[in-house]
C-alpha cells in the first residue's frame, strides 16, 4: 500500500513557514494536487502551507525529467499524472518534498522561480482537479444500507446481495462540480401523500446531501482485462472529498426498479484537492471487520494485502451553516463526525469489482464510496439518517423523525434555501503529522 519513507517523517519543516503549524492543513507531509487559476489558463499545482506551488512554472524551468515533465507541461489538469506509473507518481512526491524542505533547493533559494510559482492559496480560483470521463458511485457503508432499508424494508433491511458484491450504480460525470459551486434545488417527479395518486411535478421538497470519499483512477485498464484485487491499488492515484446530493423525494418514486436517476444526477459537488495514495501510505489499517456469520467474499474479492492493510485511517466532519447563522456571524455547526474505517468495502475491493467483468476504466475516472456512516447516530452521513430515530438494524415501523436543531432556532428535517453544507476530513495519528483532505462546500440556492 506504498511504501512509508523520508517523505513521511513528522519531523520534516518546509522553508515555507506557514506549513509548519501544527494547525496546517497541508504541511509537506501531505502535498496535495490540484488545479488552481490565477489569470490565465488553468495551472496543475500542490498545495503546501497557504500557498499552492505551480508545477507548470517548475516544469518550464527544467525541474522535472519525462515522463514527469511532459505530464505536467502538456496537460491542464492532473489526467497527465494520472497516466504515470506508480513508480514515477512516487517519484514525484520525492520531488516536490525535496523542493519543499531544503532550504537550498533550487526553489528555497532562486527567488525569481519562487516569485513566478508560488501564489498565494487566498488569491487562486481553485477549479475540478480533472474533467472525469466516467464517474461511478457505490454503496458501501453496512451501516448506511441497513438504517436505509431498515426505513422501507424494516423486516429485511439488507438485499440479499449485498454482503456479497459492493452495489454500485453508473453517476453522471458532466455535472460534477468543484467545492463553492452553488447547487440548484431541482425540480421532479414527486410522489403523492395519497397511495395510488398520481405524481405532480416540482422542486424537491426534502433534498439532502451525502457524505462520502471519493477515490481517482490512475492508468486505467483495457477492455476486456479485469484488475486483480492485488493489483488494484497501483490504480487508484488517490482520494477526495464528495457530496452526492440527493433528491430523497424524487429519489424514493423512481428508484424502482432500476435504481438512482435525476434524484442524483443533476449535481455532486467534488473537492478541489486529491491527497495521494503515497501521502495516505503511514495512514492504512486494516479493513473492516466483518461479523463471524458473514458471508465470506468471494476469492476474487480477497487478498492477505487487502485485508492487513485495504483500508484508510480517514475521520470525516459535516457541519450545516443557514443563512440565519451566517446574518448573525455564527460559524457552521457540527452536523457528524465518523471514520472512513467503517466502510464495509475498500475502495480496492471496489475497483476490482468493478472491472471483474471487463469494465474498461480510464485516468482521471472517478469512484465514490457511497454514504459513510458509523454505528452511532452522531456518525450518520446524511440527514435522511441524521434525524431518523430508529436503531441501525432494529426493525422499527412506523418510526419518528426529530428534527436537527440550531442556535438560531431554526429546524431541520432536510435542506433548506440558504443552506451551505461543509464536508472535512482529515487522517490523524499519534506519531504522524496530521494532513487535511481540505473541504468540500456547497449552498443550495
Amino acid at each position: 500500500m506504498r511504501v512509508v519513507d523520508h517523505t513521511h517523517d513528522p519531523q520534516a519543516r518546509s522553508w515555507i513557514d506557514s506549513a509548519n503549524s501544527s494547525a496546517a492543513e497541508f504541511p509537506p507531509q501531505n502535498l496535495p494536487l490540484g488545479v488552481f487559476q490565477a489569470g490565465g489558463l488553468p495551472r496543475i499545482g500542490v498545495a503546501i502551507g497557504d500557498r499552492v506551488i505551480c508545477l507548470g512554472t517548475l516544469a518550464a524551468a527544467g525541474l522535472f525529467s519525462d515522463p514527469l515533465g511532459v505530464a505536467i507541461h502538456d496537460h491542464v489538469d492532473l489526467t497527465g499524472l494520472m497516466s504515470l506509473a506508480v513508480e514515477a507518481r512516487t517519484q514525484l512526491r520525492r520531488q516536490l518534498f525535496e523542493l519543499v524542505t531544503n532550504p537550498q533547493s533550487r526553489l528555497a533559494t532562486d527567488i525569481a522561480l519562487q516569485q513566478a510559482a508560488l501564489h498565494r492559496l487566498a488569491d487562486v480560483q481553485m477549479l475540478k482537479p480533472v474533467e472525469v470521463g466516467d464517474y461511478t458511485d457505490f454503496y458501501a457503508s453496512l451501516y448506511h444500507a441497513t438504517n436505509v432499508g431498515s426505513m422501507f424494508r424494516p423486516d429485511n433491511p439488507l438485499l440479499p446481495n449485498w454482503k456479497h458484491l459492493p452495489i454500485g450504480y453508473h453517476g453522471r460525470a458532466s455535472s460534477l462540480v468543484v467545492s463553492g459551486t452553488e447547487i440548484r434545488r431541482p425540480h421532479g417527479q414527486l410522489p403523492s401523500a395519497q397511495e395510488g395518486a398520481a405524481p405532480t411535478f416540482g422542486p424537491c421538497r426534502q433534498l439532502d446531501y451525502e457524505l462520502e470519499v471519493g477515490a481517482y483512477i490512475a492508468l486505467g485498464n483495457r477492455l476486456g482485462e479485469p484488475i486483480s484485487l492485488g493489483a488494484a491499488e497501483d490504480y487508484l492515484f488517490g482520494i477526495t472529498l464528495v457530496n452526492d446530493w440527493s433528491a430523497r423525494d424524487m429519489q424514493r418514486w423512481e428508484y424502482q426498479p432500476l435504481g438512482p436517476f435525476l434524484a442524483k444526477s443533476f449535481a455532486t459537488s467534488v473537492s478541489p484537492w486529491v491527497v495521494t495514495m503515497e501521502a495516505l501510505a503511514p495512514f492504512r489499517a486494516p479493513a473492516f471487520e466483518r461479523a463471524a456469520d458473514d458471508p465470506a467474499p468471494l476469492p476474487y474479492l480477497q487478498s492477505p494485502g487487502n485485508a492487513e492493510s485495504g483500508g484508510i485511517q480517514l475521520q470525516l466532519e459535516v457541519s450545516l451553516l443557514t443563512d440565519a447563522m451566517r446574518q448573525q456571524g455564527l460559524g457552521p455547526q457540527r452536523l457528524s463526525l465518523g471514520s472512513f474505517g467503517s466502510m464495509y468495502w475498500t475502495l480496492a475491493q471496489m475497483l476490482t469489482h468493478h472491472t471483474s467483468n471487463g469494465c474498461n476504466m480510464q485516468p482521471g475516472d472517478l469512484i465514490a464510496s457511497g454514504t459513510v456512516s458509523g454505528p452511532t447516530r452522531q456518525s450518520r452521513g446524511c440527514l435522511l439518517e441524521l434525524t431518523w430515530d430508529g436503531e441501525c438494524g432494529k426493525p422499527v415501523p412506523g418510526t419518528q423523525r426529530t428534527p436537527l436543531k440550531f442556535p438560531t432556532g431554526e429546524e431541520r428535517l432536510f435542506l433548506a434555501a440558504g443552506d451551505e453544507v461543509v464536508i472535512r476530513g482529515w487522517c490523524e495519528h499519534p506519531q504522524r503529522r496530521t494532513i487535511h483532505l481540505g473541504e468540500c462546500r456547497g449552498r443550495v440556492i
